[in-house]
């Protein structure tokens, strides 16, 4: 398959609208019917999550995500459209156990700490239209409900580097939480290996209620530079206005600003290596301005074994917001802001269980490093585990 939004190979696409390396294999099974040309593709997760210390918790839960795709040339572009859908909010509206994450809500009322939420059913419904003006230039306009804007890194569920990681990353909030957005239109320009594109989007993130489709605002906005210099490095940088992201903190605005660099190289026919370092900065209005800084890399040696890293330091203010008499703090005044630290190691087995499919069994450890107002809460050095066994069909 062709690129969506330009003259080049499907290779280079992600998702929403944002670049990876061009080294980067396409997995997906493709047909082609008449003009279509169809891709499928789907990740089914069933872990077990054991979050260590007092602030953590257990869970077995099923998450993932299926996808698919249909493209055609129309006159002198080509016509996109992509669906998406995740297992994930039949784990219930809490989500799983995940320390030190942060960011949105179960219940509409208190928010969710040392907990992933559940992505929606629809994590993506877009289509798109590009233009070729030459053999190495387009310009294209995407649409979705939901979709995701021009703001960030490749969301981590798509990144070679990470898809294969079971747990979201705890910087997904200052990042890629943008990637499930219910109202998104944008228009870019490709000039070979450079793209320019920018957004109109809603602003405030999924509710509680994880089964519909939302009403779409174009309340916000974000630009993305993107540039493929090699074949092997994807580079990215942007930056966006969130207009009330949060449901429990309506009257905080975001800003944001992302960096970004993938390298992506394969070995031979059968191995290959991925790392992405990312970093973010959220800016709240009223409130603090964060960084949060990801470094994650993949090795796949012979589509078999799979191993992964993924550290990350970030700059929270959520931690003990359900917390704050125990420090004599009054809610809704400046939190204050620690700075967490987290590693994760594991690895996948694969074994072929038919033609494009493949059946895994893997987890991970994962350690924290915490400053000592938050050990209070944590009980020290806790440690977490997840067991994860998985299909993937590729």
């Amino acid at each position: 398959m062709k690129g969506f939004f330009g003259p080049y190979s499907m290779n280079r696409e992600a998702s929403g609208t944002s670049w990876q390396p061009d080294a980067t294999p396409h997995e997906g099974i493709h047909q082609t019917y008449g003009d279509w040309m169809l891709m499928e593709h789907a990740l089914i997760n069933g872990i077990y999550d054991n979050q260590g210390g007092p602030r953590g918790g257990d869970k077995t839960f099923v998450g993932g995500m299926v996808m698919g795709m249909a493209e055609r040339q129309l006159g002198d572009g080509t016509l996109g459209f992509r669906a998406m859908l995740s297992p994930d909010p039949f784990m219930g509206p809490s989500g799983y156990p995940l320390l030190l994450a942060t960011g949105e809500t179960a219940n509409g009322v208190t928010p969710l700490i040392d907990r992933q939420h559940p992505h929606d059913l629809f994590m993506e419904l877009a289509g798109s239209y590009s233009y070729k003006l030459s053999a190495t230039s387009s310009i294209f306009v995407y649409a979705g409900l939901p979709g995701e804007p021009a703001l960030g890194p490749t969301a981590f569920m798509h990144r070679t580097s990470g898809m294969d990681i079971p747990e979201a990353p705890i910087t997904h909030h200052w990042l890629d939480s943008t990637h499930i957005t219910f109202g998104v239109v944008t228009a870019g320009l490709v000039l070979d290996n450079w793209k320019i594109e920018a957004s109109s989007f809603r602003g405030r993130e999924p509710d509680q209620h994880r089964f519909d489709i939302e009403e779409p605002k174009l309340d916000s906005y974000s630009a993305r530079f993107a540039w493929n210099p090699i074949r092997e490095l994807s580079l990215q940088m942007s930056a966006g206005h969130l207009h009330s992201p949060e449901q429990l903190s309506p009257e905080v605005n975001e800003d944001r600003i992302t960096a970004s660099a993938t390298y992506t190289r394969p070995f031979g026919q059968n191995t290959l290596w991925s790392s992405t370092f990312a970093w973010g900065r959220k800016m709240n209005h009223p409130g603090n301005t964060l960084d949060g800084y990801l470094l994650e890399t993949e090795a796949i040696f012979n589509q078999t074994y799979t191993l992964f890293m993924r550290a990350e330091r970030v700059q929270e203010d959520e931690l003990l917001e359900n917390t704050t008499t125990d420090l004599g703090m009054i809610p809704g005044v400046l939190m204050p802001v620690f700075t967490v630290n987290k590693l994760s190691i594991g690895g996948i087995y694969d074994v072929p269980v038919a033609d494009h499919l493949k059946l895994g069994i893997g987890g991970l450890v994962s350690k924290y490093v915490l400053p000592s107002t938050l050990k209070a809460f944590y009980g020290g050095d806790p440690t977490s585990f997840m067991v994860l066994l998985r299909l993937k069909l590729s």
